[in-house]
């Protein structure tokens, strides 16, 4: 198994935290939901896997390339 550390694509703020620790998650997957000039973004799952961390918090402003989360395949 390997780890993926999941980043923002962008500068943003953490609207929705849709992905949990031990959550199950298949490639494509929205993780968070990220806004940006009244838009939501979707962080998508790379990968299958299980969500080991979510390193942000609701409500966070999150620099682009900043990672977001970590999912083990």
């Amino acid at each position: 198994m390997a780890e993926i550390t999941v980043l923002a694509e962008l500068t943003s703020a953490v609207w929705k935290i849709e992905a949990g620790p031990g959550a199950r998650v298949s490639e494509g997957d929205a993780i968070i939901i990220l806004e940006s000039m009244k838009m939501e973004i979707p962080v998508l799952a790379p990968a299958d896997g299980t969500v080991t961390a979510i390193l942000v918090a609701e409500g966070d402003q999150i620099a682009e390339g900043q990672a977001v989360a970590r999912i083990e395949t």
